[in-house]
């Protein structure tokens, strides 16, 4: 498993700790910055994330921002990203099972670090269920080709 990590500068201490976390549990990481607090735009990080995630060279990603919610905005931009904010074990794993979120957004300024690092877990241990679930991204899925052209 390949896990591409991205954040802007109110994301980055808490991207940096998953990132170690994960590094530790031995699952690689690939990061697309930023690599400092300094003040940067978020929809940049989101796109490098979310392309690397769509396009397979990465399995699943995880995005960090003050919020959690504009990276999540940007990331849900590119068809295929299914960008979930998430703030409890139990919304990251039906984010997963019932949603197949592929990346996980979070917010450094909303979920402390101990927390956060349950929520990767949960999020990463869950498995899509498929069943009644498919016909409803099946349905995303119309909607991003429908309006791709919009």
């Amino acid at each position: 498993m390949k896990i591409a990590l991205g954040s802007d500068h109110g994301g980055y201490n808490l991207k940096e700790y998953i990132k170690d976390t994960l590094e530790q549990k031995g699952i690689r990481c690939m990061d697309f910055g930023t690599y400092s607090t300094r003040s940067v735009d978020y929809p940049d990080f989101a796109l490098k994330v979310a392309k690397s995630v769509a396009g397979g060279e990465c399995d699943q990603g995880i995005l960090c921002c003050g919020t959690g919610i504009g990276i999540s905005i940007a990331a849900n931009k590119v068809p295929g990203i299914r960008a979930a904010v998430c703030g409890d074990c139990f919304s990251a794993r039906m984010a997963r099972e019932h949603n197949n979120a592929n990346i996980l957004c979070l917010g450094e300024r909303v979920v402390g670090r101990g927390l956060a690092f349950e929520i990767v877990e949960a999020w990463l241990k869950a498995e899509f269920q498929g069943g009644r679930h498919e016909k409803r991204l099946d349905k995303i899925s119309d909607i991003e080709r429908a309006y791709s052209n919009f």
